[in-house]
């Protein structure tokens, strides 16, 4: 049996190398030998951090009798969601439609033309076995009901269209407050019931409304749910960084995996949270944030990778738990004990055997010194394994949050590393291109609603001027083949746009201008929103769209989002963000849980978002940008330079009688020049 994922870029891929499952990758040849063989698809999506797809391919994929059930009558597939979202996304709605819930690992069926049958999650030994033997059965003898509830599936992902634009106004942000409220849970904070996740968007978007409006109530939320994540288990109270969710309603237990798009998320919205009302609990966090990123997440180039194993040598949570004997080990038996009652370390446990999470109750007192001492021992643990695939969506998300902290709060190495991936993923991910190099159109034509060729072909040179492309996924410095999905564009210009405000360097704008030049080119829906797939890309069942904000901004809003700040800096594209925004109204207006990211661009958007130009370049100047930093009007670009300079907010704004002088402006229109720090702060608000 040839092992077809032993070269596979994917970590996750890789650990499935040595199954007896024949597996393939996605691509023309898997689906040709299906039709060869006339047999179904097994697709099994999944990521390397995810305790379940351990879980699964142990029992079932490692086992020599379904592995024979599976290569007897299916081919095969198996796809990294991370690196594949578009096939993630296509065959999750399908799960979604047919079962009413989805998750990881994804197991579906689908004939050979990639139309899915029967789809479900995660299955027991025993019942998978059985499934397969009556899908199976299913194909053979009764092929015509098959292909009935395929194609009416199928039908049903082809229709799926994003409402009309609904443009969001302050009464659509004060209704999704009014709901917010509504699925909130008072007595251990958060939304919705458990499995409980962290509302990273949702927080971001109550935070810019409370600034905006002075909202009690959209600061309260936000200020309970950061605190009862900062104070539960979800949180690393030792090294810092969140886990992907609790399994409980109280953020006890959390599943284990850290993943970079969370705690990026996180950490803008805490650094938010401390920017607005100077909370410490909200600085410890993202500092302790930052250090988790820069020290644990850190690939080799310089930019991020994408996750830490749920699991530590097979067990889930293994590298984290504590018992009461092993805080005394490490502290003395008085302090031990101290610690914890601090940490809601309990003899019979709050996990499994016995063990507990660590949990951080009433004041820190000594913490401090314990916490160095018990994260050195922690330390000597065997540690969980990193996918280390670099993804560029997620590392834009990282820029973005590693260069606004590191401005707020004085830390230019922070601001150094956000550099440095920024680099890093444009160098390796990006090629200038004004095209990817299409197969006929003839050929796509034929493949119209059907799995076809895989990854594209790679982007060839042609003017810089038009646009960079992006290819998503990169591992130990090289690219992979699948092309960049929209919200790789728009989470990365947001991230350069950040750096570009942090460092003053023009590099970054004119990038970003580049980034956002390709994504309306080839992503555009027509109706203000965008695709998730390029128009040059992979055909395949359908082209996805999605709606609405899950765990990461969509599509549509991560662009969305940058394209206001583009506007903002420059003058230009602000109507493209207008409508991006608006392309995602209705579906903030019906589920803001589920739209966090749209309604804080929305936020940005009504505020202005105001624009303030620091023109000088001594010590006055510096503490006006300090000044101007701590500004927690949603969405506001601050940039300093010298006078004179080209960009649109410094040009034509000279210094006032010699000093160092401040505009603040709202689309370019700026009141009078300020020289003191008193009236900025003043002026600010």
């Amino acid at each position: 049996m040839a092992n077809r994922l032993a070269s596979a870029m994917s970590p996750y891929l890789l650990q499935h190398a040595d199954n007896p499952v024949d597996w393939h990758e996605w691509g023309p040849a898997a689906l040709a030998e299906a039709k060869r063989r006339d047999v179904p698809i097994l697709l099994s999506v999944g990521y390397a951090a995810c305790h379940w797809c351990h879980v699964m391919a142990r029992e079932s994929f490692s086992d020599e009798k379904v592995a024979a059930a599976i290569n007897a009558g299916f081919v095969p597939i198996k796809v990294d969601r991370e690196e594949r979202p578009d096939i993630d996304a296509i065959y999750m709605n399908a799960t979604v439609a047919t079962t009413g819930q989805g998750g990881w690992p994804m197991t579906c069926f689908l004939t050979p033309d990639g139309e899915p049958f029967a789809c479900g999650t995660y299955y027991p030994r025993d019942q998978f076995l059985r499934l397969l033997d009556a899908v199976a059965a299913a194909w053979e003898k009764n092929r015509d009901a098959v292909t009935q509830s395929s194609a009416e599936v199928t039908a049903h992902l082809r229709a799926l269209s994003a409402p009309p634009p609904a443009p969001i106004d302050a009464a659509t942000l004060e209704a999704a407050v009014t709901t917010l409220q509504g699925s909130f849970d008072p007595v251990n904070a958060g939304f919705g019931t458990a499995p409980k996740f962290p509302p990273s968007m949702v927080l971001t978007f109550l935070l810019r409304h409370a600034a905006r409006t002075g909202s009690a109530p959209a600061l309260d939320l936000a200020e309970r749910t950061a605190t009862a994540m900062a104070r539960g288990g979800i949180y690393d109270q030792l090294a810092g960084g969140f886990a992907r969710y609790s399994v409980d309603e109280a953020w006890v237990v959390p599943h284990f995996e850290k993943m970079l798009y969370d705690n990026a998320l996180l950490l803008r919205a805490y650094l938010h949270w401390f920017r607005l009302t100077g909370a410490p609990l909200a600085e410890r966090v993202v500092r302790e944030t930052c250090s988790f990123l820069l020290a644990d997440l850190r690939a080799p180039g310089g930019g991020f990778a994408s996750s830490l194993n749920a699991e530590t040598g097979g067990v889930e949570g293994a590298t984290y738990v504590w018992s009461p004997a092993e805080l005394a080990e490490v502290l003395g038996r008085v302090d031990g004990a101290r610690a914890a009652e601090l940490l809601g370390v309990t003899p019979g446990g709050t996990y499994e055997g016995g063990s507990s999470t660590l949990r951080l109750h009433g004041d820190v007192g000594e913490w401090p010194t314990w916490r160095a001492a018990l994260r050195a021992a922690r330390s000597r643990r065997a540690q969980p394994d990193v996918d280390d695939k670099v993804v560029a969506s997620w590392n834009g998300l990282a820029i973005a949050a590693l260069a606004e902290a590191g401005a707020l709060l004085a830390e230019p190495d922070w601001i150094d590393a956000a550099a440095s991936a920024a680099r890093f993923v444009l160098d390796v991910h990006g090629t200038a291109a004004s095209q990817t190099g299409q197969a006929d159109q003839a050929g796509q034509a034929d493949q119209a609603g059907q799995a076809g060729r895989a990854g594209g072909s790679r982007p060839e040179a042609g003017d810089p001027a038009a646009g960079v492309r992006l290819w998503r996924v990169s591992r130990n410095g090289r690219a992979g083949e699948a092309l960049g999905a929209a919200d790789d564009y728009g989470n990365l210009a947001e991230g350069l746009l950040a750096l570009h405000q942090a460092t003053g360097e023009s590099e970054w704008l004119g990038r970003a201008r580049r980034l956002l030049a390709a994504a309306l080119e080839h992503f555009p829906d027509g109706r203000g929103g965008f695709y998730d797939t390029p128009d040059d890309g992979e055909v395949l069942l359908h082209r996805p769209r999605t709606a609405g904000d899950n765990a990461e901004p969509c599509a549509t809003s991560a662009l969305a989002g940058a394209l206001l700040t583009y506007s903002a800096l420059t003058g230009d594209l602000r109507a493209e963000a207008g409508a991006a925004i608006a392309a995602e109204g209705a579906a903030a207006a019906r589920s803001p849980r589920f739209a966090g990211w749209t309604l804080a661009v929305a936020e940005a958007a009504i505020a202005g978002p105001r624009q303030v130009a620091i023109v000088g370049t001594d010590e006055a100047a510096a503490d006006l940008l300090a000044a101007a930093r701590g500004s927690a009007s949603p969405g506001q670009v601050t940039l300093a330079g010298a006078p004179g300079g080209e960009h649109p907010l410094l040009s034509g704004r000279p210094l006032v009688d010699g000093r160092s002088s401040a505009y603040v402006c709202e689309q370019f229109v700026c009141r009078r020049p300020i020289t003191t720090l008193a009236d900025l702060r003043a002026e600010l608000g």
